[in-house]
């Protein structure tokens, strides 16, 4: 039904020249508010987090970019899910509805598998990768000649008999409070490494989830599917605010700029209007 949804709302505004089809797109996940109750029966659903909390968790694929930051698609997460079906599946149902180029993902995807799934499909990606032994003493090796960037080619083992190919970047960061090898990043991509600079993007699906946030009904259930309901519902909503944005913006100026002109509350208001909110 979501998917559905999602394919009317981007026929709807691809109908302007403001729509980019092809582009740019982030995978995340976000977690629900940390439950504190009795988790008996739905450990598999209410899982642990990285912060050490228990929560329901949602993983999402969002356009970012120059196009209308609208959530493609939107899937659960529980306990056992392999990530790589998890991100197969989003890029399928994306791939349905939009042409994609590039993929930005998390340290949480630094996986073989999923690098080698995005590549298969004949899409770029950009990922950090988890330092290891030999990428910590690497960045101490920059560090020590005072060297800002370094890139370099690096097989990862799939199988036995199978390699990925990819391209590791190190990258200072700039205004670190760090002393040592921790000043430094180090990303993946499969691309360009001038690929990068788009990496900045991601962080669009931050205060996209902040957004989607607003849009939410509060529950204290444990019914995981109704979890799951309220959480897309309210992607949904937020979808449709941004498009209705870029609509509004078009009429009226002939323009899309990302900063919206309408607000969520005023588009709130249009829905509870006609009951679907």
């Amino acid at each position: 039904m979501y998917r559905e949804a999602v394919g009317r709302l981007l026929h709807r505004v691809a109908e302007t020249d403001a729509y980019h089809r092809a582009g740019i797109v982030a995978i995340d996940t976000t977690e629900d508010d940390p439950f504190t109750g009795d988790r008996t029966g739905h450990e598999a659903e209410i899982i642990g987090t990285k912060d050490g909390e228990y929560a329901y968790q949602w993983t999402t694929i969002h356009l970012v970019g120059n196009a209308v930051p609208i959530i493609l698609d939107a899937r659960p997460v529980r306990k056992g899910d392999s990530r790589v079906e998890i991100v197969r599946d989003l890029l399928d149902s994306a791939q349905e509805y939009v042409l994609i180029d590039n993929v930005l993902m998390d340290r949480e995807f630094d996986s073989q598998q999923i690098l080698e799934e995005i590549d298969r499909r004949g899409l770029r990606y950009v990922v950090p990768k988890r330092m290891q032994t030999s990428e910590k003493a690497q960045a101490k090796r920059l560090l020590k000649w005072k060297q800002d960037r370094y890139v370099s080619d690096r097989n990862l083992l799939l199988n036995d008999d199978e390699r990925h190919k990819t391209t590791l970047v190190y990258r200072r960061r700039d205004n670190s409070e760090r002393t040592d090898y921790r000043q430094y990043s180090v990303f993946m991509t499969n691309g360009d490494p001038r690929l990068l600079r788009e990496y900045a993007y991601r962080w669009e699906i931050e205060s996209g989830y902040k957004s989607v946030k607003r849009f939410m009904a509060a529950t204290t259930s444990k019914n995981f599917v109704l979890r799951f309901f309220y959480f897309a519902f309210a992607c949904l909503l937020y979808s449709i605010w941004r498009a209705v944005d870029l609509l509004v913006q078009v009429e009226v100026t002939d323009e899309y700029e990302r900063s919206p002109v309408v607000t969520a509350n005023t588009v709130l208001t249009l829905l509870k209007q006609t009951g679907i909110g």
